[in-house]
């Protein structure tokens, strides 16, 4: 399901997503009638922008934490005209998984846009390369990545943008043995021991996030 009020990028996205293989079962302007049609047919994944009527502040997000309430098995992919980077925390650390936030321009790129809404729905978590760069350019008096060698907080980042073992492994030209041996390491310097409550990953990654 799509919810965007800018009626020509929806229906462009609807196109988009319809070549590339998926079923668009529903379309509006606003978070109150996504909702709604969220409740009476759950899609695998809702595709809402951050900003919509009346306020356009952060009404998508206050739509998305609304159904991750009342329907926790439908992916929410956020998108923004910009990084906006405290919306985008509350939406990496509050919701569980099967989310993303991606800016409007990566929409143009077909396959990847198409894969993103996919991992989402598997449950993973997407998050714009940009966004990334802006976290990492944060700085803070007391970093709890320092520990991490530049090649640790590289494979870090990629995690953070929800890439697995293997897809690192590819990115930075390394074996997956080797990408597997350096996230062991950043779990030991970042002392997140095995804890069958938590996923050691998804901590690795909010802490690369809050730092």
């Amino acid at each position: 399901m799509l919810a965007d009020d800018a009626v020509l990028l929806r229906e462009g996205m609807a196109r988009i997503l319809r070549e590339t293989g998926f079923t668009v079962a529903g379309q509006t302007g606003d978070g109150v009638t996504l909702i709604d049609l969220v409740r009476r047919e759950p899609p695998d994944v809702a595709i809402i922008d951050l900003r919509m009527p009346p306020g356009f502040s952060a009404e998508g997000l206050e739509a998305a934490a609304a159904i991750r309430a009342f329907a926790p098995g439908v992916g929410l992919m956020l998108l923004s005209q910009y990084v906006e980077v405290h919306h985008a925390l509350r939406l990496l650390t509050e919701f569980d998984g099967g989310v993303g936030y991606l800016l409007k321009d990566r929409v143009s790129d077909l396959a990847a846009f198409g894969a993103d809404v996919r991992r989402i729905a598997r449950g993973q978590t997407v998050i714009d390369p940009e966004l990334v760069t802006r976290l990492v350019a944060r700085r803070r008096e007391r970093d709890p990545l320092d520990e991490l060698t530049e090649r640790e907080r590289a494979v870090l980042a990629l995690m953070a943008q929800g890439l697995s073992n293997a897809a690192v492994a590819a990115e930075m030209h390394l074996a997956v043995k080797t990408v597997e041996a350096h996230i062991r390491s950043i779990f030991t310097k970042l002392d997140l021991a095995p804890d069958d409550r938590e996923h050691r990953r998804v901590r690795a990654v909010l802490t690369f996030l809050r730092a």
